[in-house]
């Protein structure tokens, strides 16, 4: 059994990391950081290029791929650190009017979780609570909750004044985050709640695995550059055992998403998420390490991958949450 890339496929992560290439470069990125508004003509053009609708049935104007190649347009979006709440739009594209085009950004959040958050609240058009059941009246697996809103004084509300949040400070500076007060429990949709979650810790492990891979380019990088006595810091044992592990790490996450993207199972992807989160965060601890005094520094990037995978890690599964999961299906 062949599990390599198809040309396709190569083509489509190829053209994926290009385009964030020529969009959301280093100087875009830094930006970025300073002023964390989401871009709304990239967001367009991502749209325009079927980021969103890359799932979507060509007969309803998508570009009818699967969930393998939905992963590795997210592994890119990972590496590039793009902002932004890329799972939701991909998730809703084909729920929520004008998000498959990117010309509206939703929010995704989840009831069952305390407190409720999601990302650049602000920019979002609309705002989906994920809650177990509530699109059917008979108690099925199917829910969600909406509801738009625009911004007063530092917290937001919909157009009937029912829709409460509250920002508070986030990790990520790329990474606005916001805390739901109060949500209408009104225009339920029906969503498959179970598949919506499998698939969103799926896309968000790829960003951890692109992030992973990324900060390993970071590391060797610095590594074959930067000198001591004479020579170059990577021809020190102990930073190509760094190296070395962080490498494996990532490979290790590789593996783990793209079979979950194949077999959709929810142990798998469980797994995944947990390999993906361990190789992103401590794929960027060794990065810094690597790095030295000069990665703790603002103006290297390594804090930037730190920051995002911490903040990823505690989105759509968290590790003791996929520890129990798995031991039970272990046992099982």
């Amino acid at each position: 059994m062949d599990f390599q890339l198809t040309a396709d496929q190569r083509a489509l992560r190829d053209g994926t990391r290009a385009l964030l290439a020529g969009r959301f470069g280093r100087e875009r990125l830094r930006a970025a950081v300073e002023e964390p508004a989401l871009d709304r003509a990239l967001w367009r053009e991502l749209g325009e290029a079927g980021f969103f609708a890359l799932r979507l049935p060509e007969a309803a104007g998508g570009v009818g791929l699967g969930l393998p190649e939905a992963v590795l347009v997210f592994e890119e979006a990972g590496r590039a650190l793009l902002p932004g709440p890329l799972v939701a739009c991909q998730l809703l594209a084909g729920t929520v009017d004008g998000v498959a085009a990117g010309e509206k950004i939703v929010g995704l959040c989840e009831a069952e979780r305390e407190p409720v958050l999601w990302e650049h609240p602000a920019e979002c058009d609309e705002l989906i609570l994920v809650e177990e059941g509530a699109g059917h009246g008979d108690g099925g697996p199917g829910g969600g909750l909406r509801g738009a809103y625009g911004r007063t004084g530092g917290a937001y509300w919909s157009a009937q004044d029912r829709v409460v949040c509250a920002p508070f400070a986030s990790i990520d500076p790329l990474t606005p985050l916001a805390r739901v007060m109060d949500l209408p429990r009104t225009a339920p949709l029906a969503l498959d709640v179970p598949r919506l979650r499998r698939e969103a810790a799926l896309l968000t492990a790829a960003q951890q695995l692109g992030s992973a891979a990324r900060t390993v380019e970071m590391a060797v990088g610095h590594a074959r550059e930067r000198e001591q006595f004479g020579v170059p810091i990577g021809s020190f044992q102990a930073v190509k055992h760094l190296c070395a592990q962080m490498l494996v790490r990532a490979e290790i996450a590789r593996s783990a998403v793209y079979a979950a993207s194949l077999t959709e199972c929810v142990l798998d992807v469980t797994a995944a998420k947990l390999l993906a989160d361990e190789a992103a965060v401590g794929n960027a601890r060794d990065c810094l390490q690597v790095h030295g005094g000069m990665g703790f520094t603002w103006e290297a990037d390594v804090h930037l991958h730190l920051k995002r995978a911490w903040l990823r890690a505690e989105h759509w599964g968290v590790a003791r949450e996929a520890e129990e999961l798995l031991a039970a299906g272990l046992i099982a």
